[in-house]
């Protein structure tokens, strides 16, 4: 198939309209009608339904554009690595990661990288759930669970534990516990939410030092910072990294001898993006960041 009539078919499908289309490509209604008309006879098919407020696809249409979308996406991501080959790392970079430790950690670590790298336009997605890195919803990942798609590299970053914690009011009017077994009588405020959690086992505090059924929690909360916030107010006690508690004030660690299971941490990109130099200065500039920090 001729890929100049695929781009112009591509732009009137995003447009909807002939004229629309003609004016984004620079061409004339007749001559874009005229170039569809010779890909549909080249294929043997309608691509669009007419009428009179535009046009919609068919579904040979649907196929084709999605086709012709992947081939223009590799065709400009090639066009941006040929010209990254010339020159420092620059373009967009749109990174995700947990809500806790974007809004936490990372953006108060990631203040460098803008500076060495001021060409490159940083965009954090700060998520609890995984963005699809195969269709480009983001372009680098740090997850705290093992990726599963085969197309994605994973380059094990760190090892967090999570410890419990309370505020000094709460335990003032509550008491510490002093073994595993005492959470029974305590509030507790837990990880809820659909689907996955970003980090697998995340409410191991339910069932630490117990043989039956799980604790039953006070309050469920969707992430984790949203469950430090909680801990402040005084509600309960909660299992969080230290990271995240990290010079919070009257937040108090109990049960010193009790710690989560390691959860480690990837660095997460799809395998195309493997030579990618915005991408490569990223992930060097982050291990050499985790290296100078303690996270277990």
């Amino acid at each position: 198939m001729d890929w100049d009539k695929l781009r112009i078919f591509h732009t009137v499908a995003e447009c909807g309209s002939l004229t629309h289309a003609g004016s984004q490509l620079n061409m004339s209604q007749s001559a874009v009608s005229r170039q569809i008309r010779a890909l549909e006879e080249k294929l043997n098919v309608t691509l669009f339904h007419r009428h009179a407020r535009g046009l919609t696809l068919t579904q040979e249409g649907e196929l084709l554009y999605q086709t012709a979308g992947d081939v223009l996406y590799r065709i400009r991501r090639t066009e941006k690595q040929l010209l990254e080959g010339l020159e420092r790392p620059q373009g967009e970079l749109k990174i995700t990661t947990t809500l806790s430790f974007g809004t936490t950690w990372l953006t108060h670590n990631i203040g460098d990288f803008l500076e060495q790298y001021p060409d490159i336009e940083v965009q954090l997605l700060l998520t609890d759930q995984d963005l699809d890195l195969t269709k480009r919803e983001a372009d680098i990942a740090i997850r705290f669970h093992p990726p599963e798609h085969a197309d994605l590299i994973q380059r094990p970053l760190m090892s967090i534990r999570q410890y419990i914690y309370g505020s000094a009011d709460y335990l003032a009017r509550h008491g510490a516990p002093t073994s595993a077994q005492d959470l029974d009588h305590h509030n507790l405020i837990i990880y809820g939410m659909a689907g996955l959690a970003p980090i697998r086992d995340i409410n191991w505090i339910t069932q630490v030092g117990r043989n039956g059924p799980p604790r039953k929690a006070i309050l469920k909360i969707n992430n984790l910072f949203g469950a430090l916030q909680a801990v402040k107010a005084g509600i309960g006690l909660a299992a969080l990294p230290e990271y995240l508690v990290r010079g919070t004030a009257n937040i108090v660690r109990v049960l010193e001898d009790v710690t989560s299971p390691i959860h480690r941490s990837y660095l997460v990109y799809h395998e195309s993006e493997r030579n990618t130099k915005r991408i490569i200065a990223f992930r060097d500039y982050l291990i050499q960041k985790i290296s100078q920090s303690e996270f277990l």
